[in-house]
């Protein structure tokens, strides 16, 4: 994916004048010509909200407690299980799959069709051009444009399909019910696109819970401590990226990540994956899909009991 030519993006119609505009398009990860200290202040609120003492603290807590999990060969579906089961399950560091929920959302019985007659005014923001190699830069191509029009382009090529990625869309947050797994959770993201859109391979160090809505999606895994054979690089304290494709393995230019293990998990619609904190994933459409992530906004799960160091890491906390 990475030697993919930056393809010259379609020119969709000029969105509804009546749709909602969205924010400027601003870098995604700000420059700090001050020596650092946006980025430092960002990462000290970060670690407050938290409730750590610092974020490379928790990183590295994170990654000490992936050095002793088990083998992670394959990601198990669970029943729709009750709050007390998930954090439990999810305490042991693990990702796994929830079954039995998100085919129960309001959203999950809509169709792009519907969605475009319901939706259509809203306005999304495309990832175009080249976004696989240019996903970790501090700033890459967007188009903004109307659902309806996003929903009826048309890509005649093997070019990157546009991708509405990481974005929020109020209008359709009443029609997902979320569980009440965690106490404190960041809004939800919609990720919107037919099949070939691609989000490289990257780690969050925050619990994630992604929700397949439409379509199936492919997911590598591979755990936190792996960062040492994967080439990563820091975009920003909460989120690294790394150039090396599970699906199309360089390992002459990559030879380290021989020893990485990524795991294929093949999400299905009305299935939810729990991405620990720290767990490297790469995710590509094979179908048409709509999905939903949210992130928690706290000391993750594997880290809570204070047999992982979380109490600890914690009680240091300013």
């Amino acid at each position: 994916m990475s030697a993919e030519k930056d393809p010259t993006p379609p020119s969709p119609p000029a969105p509804s004048t009546t749709a909602t505009r969205l924010p400027p398009i601003r870098p995604w990860r700000q420059q700090t010509p001050d020596g650092g200290s946006v980025k430092q202040t960002r990462e000290e609120k970060d670690a407050q909200v938290r409730g750590v003492a610092s974020i490379a603290a928790m990183r590295d807590a994170i990654r000490a407690a992936a050095r002793t999990l088990p083998a992670f060969t394959e990601a198990p579906r669970i029943a729709r299980p009750g709050g007390a089961a998930f954090r439990a399950r999810a305490a042991a560091g693990l990702p796994f799959i929830v079954t039995g929920l998100v085919g129960r959302w309001p959203l999950s019985a809509l169709t792009p069709q519907v969605l475009g007659e319901r939706f259509g005014d809203a306005v999304v923001r495309a990832r175009v051009g080249d976004y696989v190699g240019t996903a970790f830069a501090p700033d890459r191509a967007m188009q903004d444009m109307a659902m309806r029009d996003y929903l009826a382009l048309q890509t005649g090529d093997d070019s990157l399909p546009p991708y509405v990625g990481n974005l929020e869309l109020r209008e359709l947050n009443g029609l997902c019910h979320w569980p009440s797994w965690f106490d404190k959770m960041g809004p939800p993201r919609f990720w919107i696109g037919p099949a070939r859109t691609v989000t490289p391979l990257h780690c969050d160090y925050d619990d994630n819970i992604f929700a397949q809505v439409w379509g199936e999606k492919r997911i590598f895994l591979a755990p936190p401590h792996h960062d040492e054979f994967l080439y990563v690089r820091e975009a920003n304290p909460m989120l690294f990226g790394s150039p090396f494709d599970p699906e199309a393995p360089d390992y002459d230019r990559f030879p380290l990540a021989r020893q990485a293990a990524p795991v294929e998990v093949i999400m299905a619609p009305g299935e939810l994956l729990y991405v620990p904190a720290g767990w490297y994933h790469q995710v590509r459409a094979l179908s048409f899909s709509l999905s939903v992530n949210r992130w928690a906004r706290a000391l993750p799960l594997a880290l809570a009991a204070p047999a992982a160091g979380g109490a600890s890491l914690s009680s240091a906390c300013p």
